[in-house]
């Protein structure tokens, strides 16, 4: 594996580590393991791109402000942290979540699956909030039925 590439599953887990809130992640992380700081955190901005209809021609659409880190683990390996915002302590966490997968995946498991169930629960009651304004057109009376 390159450099440049990433398994779907560490893809997977640096989005989750980015979308989770970093009160929840602090609480399932407390104790930090023995790291060196490859890059500390820094915050800067990125370009939002988008695409009209989601399949047109790119644009810019603005800047966002995100945070960055990498560390790397006593036992060698390197992890990545991205997240929105500006805040360093969950940049730092999110790439040391990365590291112990590479490291220990049972280790970090323990830490991607409650924030999975986390937003498995956020995402159903959006659903199921939007589900509750659906108008069925099917069963409304129309003036001929009467």
């Amino acid at each position: 594996m390159t450099e440049t590439t990433s398994p779907p599953d560490r893809r997977a887990a640096l989005g989750l580590l980015a979308r989770s809130p970093a009160a929840r992640l602090n609480a399932l992380l407390p104790d930090l393991p023995a790291h060196e700081v490859l890059r500390s955190p820094e915050i800067g901005t990125v370009m939002v791109r988008g695409r009209a209809g989601g399949t047109g021609n790119a644009f810019n659409l603005g800047e966002m402000t995100v945070t960055r880190a990498s560390v790397r683990l006593s036992s060698g390996e390197v992890g990545h942290g991205y997240v929105q915002g500006r805040d360093r302590g969950h940049a730092l966490r999110a790439a040391l979540v990365d590291a112990m997968g590479q490291a220990d995946p049972a280790r970090a498991d323990a830490i991607l699956a409650p924030l999975r169930a986390d937003e498995a629960r956020r995402r159903a009651a959006i659903a199921a909030e939007a589900a509750a304004t659906r108008v069925d057109f099917f069963t409304l009376v129309r003036g001929e039925d009467e």
